[in-house]
């Protein structure tokens, strides 16, 4: 992700969650967290930001913060080759795990994950704020290789 792709960023992310995260967070997250890495999935022509996602990497850890699709690209599996790429990316780093927290209303990306292999682990009572609902830990174990 470059500082170009915020504004693209920023509509999936007001279109796709009910408390969004800032423009101001995107480019803290890109130019000041040193444990952050932000990734885009872009259309075939390269022009549009049709999908992204924030990670921590810490140690041998992965922490998917923020990850999301444009509507008009779900359910044309974009979320699953996205995924995919973002576990190959942090076995590529070292990383032996991959962790996320996901709202249980939300039946699409829980349907993603655990058909990308994550498994429930935990609950986080009254995580979000908006809703105080709770998030469900989802946590995947990764076999770490050498970046290519």
């Amino acid at each position: 992700m470059s500082l170009e792709d915020i504004p693209g960023v920023v509509e999936i992310e007001n279109l796709s969650f009910p408390t969004p995260w800032s423009e101001s967070s995107f480019r803290y997250e890109l130019q000041e967290n040193p444990y952050a890495s932000l990734f885009v999935a872009r259309t075939r022509e390269l022009t549009t930001v049709i999908a992204f996602a924030c990670l921590w990497i810490v140690d041998q850890e992965v922490k998917i913060n923020n990850i999301a699709v444009h509507p008009v690209y779900r359910a044309r599996g974009v979320g699953t080759r996205f995924l995919r790429f973002l576990i190959d990316h942090a076995a590529s780093q070292g990383c032996r795990e991959v962790t996320l927290e996901v709202r249980p209303s939300n039946q699409a990306a829980l349907s993603l994950y655990r058909k990308a292999g994550f498994v429930p682990i935990g609950r986080r009572k009254q995580y979000y704020t908006d809703t105080h609902e709770d998030a469900i830990v989802m946590w995947l174990r990764v076999e770490p290789r050498a970046a290519p």
